[in-house]
């Protein structure tokens, strides 16, 4: 059954940048570079003064998560395909993902079985679990294998809800999506509070269904880009609120970390870099180094924390380093991850997705020139658009 397909909609004409969001790419590095310093962070890098200010600045980074998470909702939406079933749909979302999470759990297996015993899981059934992206809907195993692959289960989650979320989304007004975004992120403060208040302790951040609002939030806003019909503020109003929002995540319960004051900003942030692209205003995200940054974002994603649990057993351990040695140690880091993510992007995310789609996925790249085609999400986080054989799309 089609559950994708559009009617009659004069929206779809979108202007001369082709439905292109090159600027969401952009972001997406900007995102995953965030949760790279988090890590640092967390990892104990840095000692005395060094430690006091990288904690201010990256200590809400877990953020940037949220940015993936809505991003894919809105990316999603925005480039939803008329006629696709939802057969087809997890087909093409599986190819975007799996590849690259199958290589860095293997590695991430032999990496606890020989240089990094923590990564060990309890047993066949997390393994499997992890494979089946399902993990961390049981709460012991939310960091199974690869410890960031969580975000991934949440992800698959989004992905099996999706065709019937947009089913319901196509056929609401500009005031029905309004409703539904803003009730969305009121559903992604609440919880937290809820969870401050009642004490209930529920596992929030790493929990598919309750980030699966941050997630409706951007389909809604995306399917209010596609009609034409977002009045949301520019760029720079935007960023600000973003910004303002996580600089207050420092100064609240750890619980409204993972979204809940930076939801608004979000919110409006990624729709205003989509309509700053179709309108051909000015963006610093639209830069073509951040867009290939962007491209390999989601390998970069997926093996940095692994690159950083080896190099903590092979040098030190939370070794709180003055300023003048924290930053080399960092610094190699990123780039011994930066370095990996691209052999990962070149060597199995783009073979790999080929793989699985094959004559399918050529037919329809050369069908679909000139109109949007498929985006990937970071999965943790957003898809490509394509226009003919070129990848210049909004990539999560």
């Amino acid at each position: 059954m089609t559950v994708l397909a559009e009617k009659n909609s004069p929206s779809l004409a979108v202007p001369a940048a082709g439905g292109q969001l090159p600027s969401l790419t952009g972001m997406r590095w900007t995102a995953a570079l965030l949760v790279f310093v988090y890590h640092v962070r967390n990892f104990g890098y840095f000692g005395g003064e060094g430690a006091r200010l990288v904690d201010w600045a990256f200590g809400a980074g877990a953020t940037g998560v949220s940015f993936f998470f809505i991003l894919s909702g809105f990316v999603l939406s925005w480039t939803a395909r008329e006629g696709d079933s939802a057969r087809v749909f997890w087909r093409r979302r599986l190819a975007r993902i799996y590849p690259v999470h199958l290589v860095t759990a293997s590695l991430a297996l032999v990496l606890s079985l020989t240089l990094v015993p923590a990564l060990t899981p309890s047993g066949v059934g997390e393994t499997a679990a992890n494979l089946l992206l399902v993990s961390s809907w049981k709460r012991e195993w939310w960091q199974a294998l690869n410890p960031v692959s969580w975000s991934l289960t949440c992800e698959a989650f989004f992905y099996a809800a999706f065709p019937a979320l947009y089913a319901a989304l196509r056929r609401l007004g500009p005031r029905s999506l309004t409703a539904v975004a803003i009730a969305s992120g009121i559903l992604v403060i609440l919880l937290p509070w809820a969870n401050v208040h009642y004490a209930p302790d529920w596992t929030l951040a790493s929990f598919p269904a309750a980030r699966l609002p941050e997630f409706v939030l951007g389909a809604a806003i995306g399917r209010l880009v596609r009609r034409g019909e977002w009045r949301g503020p520019g760029l720079d109003v935007s960023l600000a609120l973003t910004l303002v929002g996580y600089f207050l995540t420092r100064e609240l319960p750890n619980v409204y970390g993972p979204a809940a004051c930076t939801i608004v900003g979000l919110g409006l942030l990624i729709p205003a870099a989509a309509v700053a692209d179709l309108r051909g205003l000015p963006s610093f995200w639209r830069r073509r180094p951040l867009v290939v940054l962007g491209e390999w974002s989601f390998a970069f994603y997926m093996i940095h924390i692994l690159v950083m649990r080896a190099g903590e057993r092979l040098f030190v351990p939370h070794p709180h380093l003055p300023v003048e040695q924290a930053l080399p140690s960092a610094t190699a880091a990123f780039l011994v991850s930066l370095g990996l993510a691209w052999a990962l992007y070149a060597a199995v995310e783009l073979p790999g997705r080929r793989a699985l789609l094959g004559r399918r996925r050529r037919t329809e790249v050369r069908v679909g020139a000139g109109r949007e085609a498929e985006t990937g999400a970071p999965d943790s986080a957003g898809d490509v658009p394509l226009k003919g054989s070129q990848r210049v799309g909004s990539d999560a």
